[in-house]
């Protein structure tokens, strides 16, 4: 295993050849997002994003009690608004390097996972939390509304009426709750998240380099389209795959039973 620190605050692990772990180290502020932390993010997300050879990141926290607990409200309470302003683009880019990473990511939560620190969980494909799990969008209870993408992304995961009850009622919602709600998709004991993210993304690694960023591609602009504007967008993804190395390289392998060696072209 490697391990590169981007900024202060923000940590990239590889495991193997084509798994990244993105790590949220700012444990003495429960990971708290802050205007530096944000930049790092942003180019941590940048960074593996043109990186080919991964194929899966997982989205962790070495806090032991947080995954995340959201925006840095103490660093906000000393902005003027000319500052906030500032800092928005900056934090924006933060959820957004998330939510567009081209290759499949996992959400490792255990903990407080609330505002920005649930949205990034919400940007991530799959969510894996453990028992200590508490997840929510409480912004609305400070004056401000979700804005790191949970006012579209939640509606996604659980309909439009479920996300307004949860937004507009700014209540913390517990792991095995959240489970029965869709607001996570594997709940593991505690202290397990971490580990059971990673061997999913594992097994997720092992497939195509290239079926895995248009599939991924695929399921994301189709949300929310007609059946037949969705399937022209599939149709565009598959014609991605369909004259690759990774195709020609699956079909030989399955044919001669044996593991594939991805071209991941």
């Amino acid at each position: 295993m490697t391990e590169q620190r981007i900024g202060e605050w923000v940590v990239v692990r590889r495991h193997g050849e084509h798994v990244a772990e993105l790590v949220l180290d700012r444990v003495k502020a429960m990971n708290a997002v802050s205007t530096q932390m944000a930049r790092a993010l942003a180019d941590a997300c940048a960074a593996l994003s043109a990186d080919r050879s991964v194929s899966a990141v997982v989205l962790t926290s070495s806090h032991e009690r947080a995954f995340c607990v959201g925006a840095d409200l103490k660093e906000r309470n000393a902005f003027t608004d000319a500052d906030l302003v500032r800092q928005r683009p900056v934090t924006r880019a933060a959820y957004t390097g998330v939510l567009e990473l081209p290759m499949p990511a996992i959400a490792a939560v255990h903990g407080f996972a609330l505002g920005g620190g649930f949205e990034l969980a919400l940007s991530c494909d799959v969510i894996v939390a453990d028992d200590t799990a508490v997840v929510g969008l409480p912004e609305v209870s400070v004056g401000v509304i979700p804005g790191g993408g949970g006012t579209q992304l939640l509606p996604r995961r659980v309909g439009a009426a479920r996300a307004a009850e949860l937004v507009f009622t700014a209540r913390r919602v517990p792991a095995a709750e959240a489970l029965a709600l869709g607001l996570i998709d594997q709940l593991v004991d505690e202290g397990e998240d971490r580990t059971t993210a990673l061997a999913l993304a594992e097994r997720i690694a092992a497939n195509s380099p290239v079926g895995l960023r248009a599939a991924k591609r695929a399921l994301r602009l189709g949300q929310g389209l007609g059946l037949r504007e969705g399937l022209e967008v599939e149709d565009a993804a598959w014609r991605t795959t369909a004259f690759s190395g990774d195709r020609a390289e699956g079909v030989a392998a399955f044919n001669e039973k044996r593991t594939p060696a991805w071209p991941g072209e």
